[in-house]
């Protein structure tokens, strides 16, 4: 069943066509065929997820998301794994227990397969550790972006049908764009945080996968309720405005923007083009945020020390924000309020999430602060003003760029609008994977 949705797989094991067992085993086994070039995972828990699945098998009640192979972002906790952070100077001890979300996709029936590759302390927009460099299935030359990268990558190359991940400035939509596949960052308070985690109220836990049913069904056990599609006539607004006058999206970003504002007005919603009202100082107000909520909330027992340069500067420049008193909640509420009177009459908005190709797969970490730095900004200039809105966002695939890597735009809505959102990506399509996995594909 390589290949298959979450959805259609769990209703195979429901059904008594394929055990979980059997399920996991085909996943690892292709892992283990594919990751090797890809490099998504960390850590593949391949006898541990045997026997999550064998205890699946052995349910009455097996879930929504029963025996499902799923991947959890080395970003939060999976009892008696050690969560690093893509870092060295985090702590070797093992979790004692799951994260509130994992253990929602467990009791759903979910099987945790592996823990996926992220950039130290999930800063930046590639994903890169000490053991290796996450790349897109598109392409293995280019990033599979970050910092879920490992994530956008398994989902992808259809490692797991659906993966884990967190976004506090663009962490799932980015690596979603960069591998061609959908990524959602939900609005605040949708999805559970565990204590001293959420970047300053910042980020948000959300599901990568390739289907609007998938992301749904992921979200709803990951949310704790259901979450619907909801189809209805949309007054869909389309943008291209960067808030960073450096960071002006090329040619291939905008015709894919076009694409999709062709399709939804092909689908019967209204169109046209709308720009929000972005403050000149947002990208600085993004920039103090962005830093001071990483040296605001280092992991416990972190060894500074042992941390990248460029992290160690990037902690640096966060303090400095912080005592300057830069991260302004004043200013980030107005911006708030300016951004929910856009959607007085609009429903979903049109950005890119990408303003041009994705960034080589090389030793970011490697490199200093400012290059990484400027390479974030210059590469998603879009994602983070509504991380700072906490407004939730749907990155969906837009086409192809001549480049042969995919497009992508997110469709941003207001509080509560999850459920359009996943309608409104409904009426569009897209390549689940790659064409030359494609071949790898099984229906049940």
């Amino acid at each position: 069943m390589i290949g298959a949705t979450a959805t259609e797989m769990a209703a195979a094991v429901r059904e008594g066509r394929i055990t979980a067992r059997e399920l996991v085993q085909q996943h690892l086994e292709h892992i283990e065929r594919v990751d090797p070039k890809y490099g998504a995972f960390r850590r593949v828990r391949t006898a541990e997820a045997l026997r999550e699945a064998d205890a699946v098998d052995q349910r009455t009640e097996k879930g929504p998301l029963a025996g499902v192979p799923v991947a959890i972002k080395d970003h939060v906790e999976v009892t008696g794994e050690v969560r690093r952070d893509g870092s060295l100077a985090t702590s070797s001890a093992p979790a004692t227990e799951d994260h509130p979300l994992v253990r929602r996709w467990r009791e759903a029936g979910a099987v945790v397969v592996g823990l996926t590759r992220v950039p130290e302390l999930c800063i930046f927009p590639t994903s890169d550790d000490p053991d290796g460099v996450a790349r897109s299935p598109w392409n293995p030359d280019y990033s599979a972006g970050g910092s879920s990268g490992g994530a956008g990558a398994a989902v992808a190359a259809g490692m797991v049908p659906l993966a884990h991940g967190s976004d506090g400035m663009g962490s799932i939509r980015i690596p979603a764009a960069c591998c061609g596949v959908l990524g959602f960052k939900p609005g605040a308070g949708v999805t559970p945080h565990a204590d001293g985690e959420g970047w300053l109220g910042l980020s948000e836990h959300g599901v990568l996968a390739t289907t609007v049913d998938d992301v749904a069904l992921g979200l709803g056990v990951m949310a704790g309720r259901e979450i619907t599609v909801r189809k209805k006539p949309l007054r869909v607004a389309i943008s291209s405005r960067s808030p960073v006058v450096f960071a002006q999206p090329d040619s291939e970003t905008r015709d894919g923007l076009h694409r999709v504002g062709r399709a939804f007005a092909l689908a019967g919603h209204s169109t046209f083009a709308r720009n929000p009202k972005i403050p000149a100082s947002l990208q600085t107000l993004a920039g103090a945020f962005w830093t001071g909520a990483v040296a605001a909330e280092l992991p416990p027992n972190i060894d500074e020390s042992a941390l990248q340069p460029r992290t160690r500067t990037h902690v640096a420049v966060g303090r400095a924000a912080l005592r300057a008193g830069l991260a302004d909640e004043r200013q980030r509420d107005r911006w708030r309020d300016r951004a929910l009177a856009f959607f007085d009459d609009v429903d979903v908005l049109v950005m890119p999430v990408l303003a041009k190709a994705p960034a080589r797969a090389e030793a970011w970490s490697a490199k200093p602060w400012w290059p990484n730095a400027q390479m974030s900004t210059r590469l998603a200039p879009y994602p983070g003003m509504w991380n700072l809105a906490g407004f939730p966002a749907l990155a969906v695939p837009a086409g192809m760029r001549s480049d042969g890597l995919p497009a992508s735009v997110q469709l941003v809505g207001p509080p509560g609008s999850e459920d359009l959102l996943l309608g409104a990506a409904a009426d569009l399509s897209w390549p689940r994977h790659p064409e030359q996995l494609s071949g790898t594909a099984a229906r049940p």
